[in-house]
């Protein structure tokens, strides 16, 4: 596996997550991404295409990347479904995800992935008719505007040390495509953290009285100190009134139960798990794919 890639990739949280049961497999057991397996067909042969693609700058690649990418888009199939290679869709206008799906191959192979690894994050990205889920978040602490044509449901664990490390990316998606996308907050604690649920219900109880980020803040903070005893002495620290974060706090119980239900029966075993409107987010787990994600979805739906 390349190393820049692992890197990039280690970094955004693609191969770390906070599992909910220790994994079964072996830990060095070799991955399709090791080697080269990948759904996504063969739909050309014979000698690679280098003609460029209108709008798309292979500038910044080596003359390896810039075969890698050509022979790619000549072998890819179409991200919309046709019986054709990822090149005749981009000359095809009816596919409008064409231009997009080429930036994408572009952006990994410029993060050093290898070719079995741009096959394998091309055929989670556009593989057909992919499941979709959808959320009850009536209820659910939100960032961004409840009408924003992109939806994003994360399910976390406060005491997960790689959601505290995803939390910041997020926040920098979400802030950059202000209006255009919301987080909503699924609460997902695991049972390997003991004090999670305690977490889960002081955030909800801070949202009552309209101080969730300032509580959602200080609980990765101080991760992982989050029995009653200590989020009582944080929410006294952001200003709650006491009296009713006792209440709520208790009140808050079953809305963590339901939000962990809607995530097991989604098929979530792990955290942070993003839901991109009604899928599940497969990419890369950073900013850059994610916002990529984002905004081929609204031109794609305009």
């Amino acid at each position: 596996m390349s190393k820049a890639y692992l890197l990039m990739i280690c970094a955004s949280l693609s191969l770390a997550a906070c599992e909910k049961k220790s994994p079964k497999t072996d830990p060095g057991a070799v991955t399709p991404a090791d080697h080269g397996s990948s759904g996504s067909a063969v739909v050309e042969t014979g000698p690679v295409d280098s003609t460029p693609l209108d709008g798309v700058s292979t500038d910044k690649l080596g003359d390896d990347k810039k075969g890698l990418f050509f022979k790619l888009v000549g072998s890819l199939s179409s991200p919309c479904g046709k019986a054709e290679s990822l090149r005749k869709a981009y000359a095809d206008t009816s596919c409008k995800r064409s231009p997009f799906a080429a930036r994408y191959v572009l952006a990994l192979i410029e993060d050093d992935a290898t070719e079995p690894q741009v096959r394998e994050e091309y055929e989670k990205k556009y593989k057909p008719n992919p499941a979709e889920v959808k959320f009850d978040v009536s209820k659910a602490p939100h960032d961004g505007p409840d009408d924003a044509p992109v939806k994003l449901y994360e399910f976390f664990d406060y005491g997960c040390p790689h959601c505290k490390v995803f939390k910041p990316m997020l926040e920098e998606v979400v802030k950059e495509e202000a209006g255009k996308a919301v987080e909503y907050f699924m609460m997902f604690p695991l049972d390997k953290h003991e004090q999670s649920k305690s977490a889960a219900q002081a955030a909800l109880a801070a949202n009552a009285q309209g101080k969730f980020k300032a509580m959602h803040d200080m609980l990765f903070d101080k991760t992982p100190d989050h029995d009653k005893e200590h989020v009582a002495e944080y929410a006294k620290a952001i200003g709650l009134d006491m009296t009713k974060f006792e209440n709520d706090y208790a009140a808050a119980l079953p809305q963590v139960i339901s939000d962990y239900a809607q995530g097991e029966k989604a098929g979530v075993d792990s955290t942070p798990t993003l839901y991109f409107n009604n899928r599940k987010y497969e990419g890369p787990m950073h900013p850059k794919y994610i916002k990529m994600w984002i905004e081929e979805e609204l031109a794609v739906n305009r």
